[in-house]
């Protein structure tokens, strides 16, 4: 089973990318915890709640996977990853658990899509940082060279991040001539 994983700043378009990808490769995806949680518990966080967020990323990754895989699907994806909650993690509190680092070191995703802030801000109550959006895709960026990721960068209007994203998936699945691609509108 292969595991593509979506990350970068806010308000780049992964959960978006994500539930489409799922749909063009008929496949299961992993939401992101971290919005279901904070909906529920409001935008104020402490260390802990971050820490929940992760167990409960894992879990859905988990539950995808095994939807993935009773569909005998070759890939399935994760809309955003532990990488976000590392580097959330060091903004808002100058450190990271060691269980998340110890589980990033370990969780190796086949492929991962960085995306870009080359999208226009989209305000939520959720987001924090709209000013700050390329120098947390400078640290993302960082962090993927740095734990030899095999990463591509996603950018553009929303119909080429999504053909660039079904290009590097079907050159993982190790597709000669890429699927057709829907185009967006």
């Amino acid at each position: 089973m292969l595991r593509v994983a979506l990350t970068g700043p806010e308000s780049t378009g992964k959960t978006t990318l994500s539930r489409l990808l799922a749909e063009h490769y008929h496949t299961a995806w992993a939401p992101e915890y971290a919005r279901h949680y904070l909906e529920h518990h409001g935008p104020n966080y402490v260390l802990a709640d971050l820490e929940r967020m992760a167990r409960g990323q894992l879990r859905a990754e988990q539950n995808a996977l095994q939807a993935a895989q009773l569909q005998g699907r070759p890939v399935m994806f994760c809309d955003t990853d532990l990488l976000v909650i590392k580097i959330w993690a060091e903004h808002s509190f100058g450190f990271c658990p060691d269980w998340i680092l110890r589980r990033i070191a370990q969780q190796q995703y086949d492929l991962v899509l960085l995306l870009s802030v080359d999208l226009p801000w989209e305000p939520d109550p959720l987001r924090e940082h709209p000013n700050h959006r390329q120098y947390f895709y400078d640290l993302y960026q960082r962090e993927l060279r740095e734990q030899l990721s095999n990463f591509a960068e996603i950018s553009g209007t929303p119909p080429e991040r999504f053909e660039q994203a079904c290009f590097h998936v079907d050159a993982l699945l190790g597709k000669t001539t890429a699927w057709p691609v829907a185009r967006l509108s």
